[in-house]
């Protein structure tokens, strides 16, 4: 793929993120289009974010669940960006129709006090670089239209990620084991499902050390300072205007968001 196709559908994406109006399927219109290719659109699309002074302050990873990953019939997770502009504070309310097709997540972030930067990164470093971990809200929405997502549409559209919203309490990620961190997520009141660290291949800091070796190939280091989102603990639910969510994840505390 040349660079002009690239800069043609990274402008196809951005305009349907701004517009809220879908694109189809990157995957029928190029079918060839390789996961490498997909990640040179996502920069793409970051560089020009960038140029309107958004700035990156962290990463997001995806398709860390078993079932996500034979869904899209692939055998690692993805990885998105996250710039300050698609950072929400818990008590600010979203409005639905700033979105496409949203869904939400509950996830363990890191924030690193130490630069990550692989390859050969482990667990433990990942533990030992973090200066805790918070809980979060990930808001996932799709520039493609019906989610009608192969693995290189989710990556070439910022791994399908939205906006992120964070909890109030930073917790040291070695204070406990995020294995065995329960979570459970509200919605309106009613618990709609429990899930625990481990759902996020087997450890939430197995996930931040894939990521660090993954961009290695790429040249790029998880800098100090950034927030991290670990991937999804349970299924990303539906929403509508009037929602209310809240993940309680124990020790780590809770963080909770509404939808207007």
């Amino acid at each position: 793929m040349d660079e002009s196709r690239i800069k043609t559908l990274a402008d196809m994406l951005l305009k349907a993120e701004q517009t809220r109006q879908p694109i189809g399927p990157i995957t029928e219109s190029d079918p060839g289009i390789t996961v490498d290719e997909a990640y040179r659109i996502q920069l793409r699309v970051m560089e020009m974010k960038k140029t309107a002074r958004q700035v990156v302050v962290g990463k997001k990873i995806g398709l860390t669940s078993l079932a996500m990953q034979a869904m899209l019939g692939v055998k690692e997770p993805d990885y998105g960006h996250i710039l300050n502009g698609m950072v929400v504070m818990e008590g600010e309310k979203i409005p639905v129709s700033d979105l496409i097709a949203p869904r939400i997540e509950g996830e363990i972030a890191f924030v690193l006090k130490e630069d990550l930067r692989g390859p050969g990164v482990t667990v433990t470093e990942v533990l030992r670089c973090s200066e805790g971990v918070v809980p979060a809200l990930e808001i996932v929405d799709s520039r493609i239209r019906d989610w009608k997502i192969k693995l290189p549409d989710t990556v070439a559209d910022n791994a399908s990620s939205a906006l992120i919203v964070l909890g109030g309490v930073l917790t040291p990620a070695q204070a406990v084991d995020l294995r065995t961190v329960g979570m459970g997520m509200e919605k309106n009141g009613e618990i709609l499902g429990t899930a625990a660290g481990a759902a996020v291949l087997g450890h939430p800091a197995q996930a931040v050390a894939w990521l660090a070796n993954k961009l290695s190939a790429y040249g790029i280091v998880l800098q100090k300072g950034e927030v991290v989102l670990s991937g999804a603990l349970a299924a990303a639910a539906p929403f509508a205007a009037g929602d209310f969510f809240r993940a309680d994840f124990g020790s780590l505390g809770d963080v909770k968001i509404k939808f207007r």
